[in-house]
């Protein structure tokens, strides 16, 4: 029953898999399953051991490569606060370096200056440049380049 011995190799190196998320072990099991088939279909002990290694070697060297790429990607839409920067305010209490208030996407975000020497006015429209917890960094667009 070698088809056996390679379905247990599978199951092991997706353990393996399971704990390190490195894309290799997983792949090498996917390899083992070939292996299982092949030998579940009564191919000897070199065919096994060819279609392991063929499988093997397009995983890790075809499939691996696409995929680290892929995940290595930004994703294409930004969540939660992310999602906010680069959106338009409007200024509800004046925005210091230190404080301040602003209107942004319908909701009330404390905010303060991208630039520590501004004072932008209640009114104005600032562009927020990035966020930090609960506060918002904004810039006057008038100032934008």
């Amino acid at each position: 029953m070698p088809w056996f011995v390679w379905l247990l190799a599978a199951a092991a190196l997706g353990v393996a898999e399971f704990f390190t998320l490195t894309l290799f072990f997983g792949l090498l099991a996917g390899a083992a399953l070939v292996a299982a088939v092949v030998a579940g279909v009564g191919i000897g002990i070199l065919g096994q051991l060819l279609a392991l290694g063929a499988a093997a070697a397009a995983g890790l060297f075809l499939v691996r490569p696409v995929a680290l790429r892929h995940m290595a990607q930004q994703p294409l839409t930004y969540e939660g606060s992310d999602a906010l920067i680069g959106k338009r305010a409007e200024v509800m209490q004046e925005v210091t370096a230190t404080r301040g208030l602003i209107k942004l996407s319908g909701e009330e975000w404390s905010a303060r200056a991208f630039d520590e020497s501004l004072v932008i006015p209640v009114g104005a429209l600032v562009d927020v440049m990035e966020i930090e917890g609960a506060t918002a960094i904004v810039y006057p667009r008038e100032l934008l380049p």
